[in-house]
């Protein structure tokens, strides 16, 4: 384990994904003086846990932005972090019922405004391209040729790998336990290792930054709510692999995985926990989550659900009250900085939430992509984060 500094320039609180991509994106900044701190150890947490869709299509254009300006570093990950990310080109479909046929096309019109490569493929092509999904009861699909998967731990992996070259210490098993503020300047933090000074602090640690906040007299409406997936062994018919689904009729996604899986998840069946139980809740499957699963996938995709159960297991995401990402200074506390309430989504457009956190930081505004509407105070002006054509469902998926 490396020795706690005594001081840091910044301090980055969490070594998944998010917190490892702020870390690198600073350094690569010159930024000589970054330390990360992780409770456990880097990707030890919900990173690893994460589907790791990479794929663009949004419901509104900020994180669409996000999710574009990320998928240059994933195909280019070599040149521009280094080492690999496991990236996989697929492709995407995305499905709707009848009811949201008409928000695709306008989703999809938004998308191409913004420079995403996707159209809309009538169903009968998709199903000439993926013989085996039901389209029935489909009104409407897109696709999207670039998209594809990752591996969330070989990509975080290498953030911080990339990081520490470029001068960054990462410290591992050492809990941050509170923040020190003095008359609303950030001065430090308190931790299990003892104290470090700091003229900064970036709050990446997931449903674990409420806690540090409220310590510090800011409340923060993010949520843990456990999420299950599934892996299934990829039966014969699919043996060479499929797209990336985002299935909004069924309420469900699924994806090949270079093993001779499938992941499979929902968007329905998560469970909100208390906080008390964020370091102690059940982290494998259940038979009640993955039957849901399988019956939310067997609406699409009967073959890939009903194939021989490989393993699952349980993460928390950090919700916000609109389930969008909070990128933003903490008010009250100068100096501290929060990357939270990703709401499951946080994977895909981490390469750009690092660049933009850094931006934030050393320029005093993100120009990677416009980081304004994910700002804390949306939600006391009543401007949650919103797309102008969401879908219609009851069955979510993230």
């Amino acid at each position: 384990m490396t020795d706690l500094p005594k001081t840091a320039d910044t301090v980055i609180v969490g070594a998944g994904v998010v917190g490892c991509s702020i870390a690198f994106h600073l350094a690569q900044a010159g930024v000589r003086d970054v330390v990360v701190l992780e409770r456990a150890h880097v990707c030890a947490g919900n990173t690893r846990k994460s589907g790791a869709l990479v794929r663009m299509h949004y419901q509104n254009a900020p994180e669409a932005r996000l999710a574009l300006a990320s998928l240059r570093y994933f195909q280019e990950w070599g040149d521009l972090v280094g080492y690999a990310c496991g990236f996989t080109t697929t492709g995407a479909a995305i499905v709707v019922g009848r009811e949201n046929a008409e928000r695709l096309h306008q989703n999809v019109t938004m998308l191409r405004s913004i420079g995403v490569d996707t159209r809309v493929i009538s169903l009968d092509e998709l199903q000439q391209l993926q013989p085996f999904v039901v389209t029935d009861d489909l009104g409407a699909a897109a696709y999207e040729p670039q998209s594809g998967y990752a591996d969330p731990v070989l990509t975080t992996q290498s953030f911080a790998r990339r990081a520490r070259e470029l001068g960054a210490t990462i410290c591992e098993g050492v809990r941050v336990e509170a923040l020190r503020v003095e008359r609303g300047r950030l001065r430090g933090l308190h931790t299990s290792a003892g104290d470090i000074a700091a003229g900064r602090v970036v709050l990446a640690a997931g449903p674990w930054t409420v806690g540090l906040l409220r310590d510090a007299a800011v409340e923060l409406d993010v949520r843990p709510v456990r999420a299950e997936i599934a892996f299934v062994r990829r039966p014969p018919e699919v043996a060479g692999g499929h797209f990336v689904y985002l299935d909004m009729k069924s309420g469900s996604y699924f994806r090949p995985t270079g093993d001779g899986l499938s992941l499979l998840g929902t968007g329905t069946g998560r469970r909100p926990i208390a906080e008390d139980e964020m370091d102690t809740y059940d982290e494998g499957s259940t038979d009640r989550i993955v039957s849901l699963i399988r019956g939310r996938i067997r609406e699409r995709a009967p073959v890939i659900a009903d194939a021989p159960f490989a393993r699952g297991h349980a993460g928390l995401y950090d919700v916000s009250p609109d389930e969008k990402a909070i990128l933003d200074r903490v008010p009250g506390v100068d100096g501290a900085y929060m990357a939270v309430g990703f709401s499951g989504t946080g994977f895909k457009t981490s390469p750009a939430v690092g660049a933009c956190m850094a931006e934030l930081i050393t320029e005093g505004r993100a120009t990677t992509a416009d980081i304004t509407p994910f700002r804390f105070a949306r939600f006391a002006e009543g401007r949650p984060l919103r797309g102008e054509w969401e879908y219609v469902s009851d069955r979510a998926v993230h």
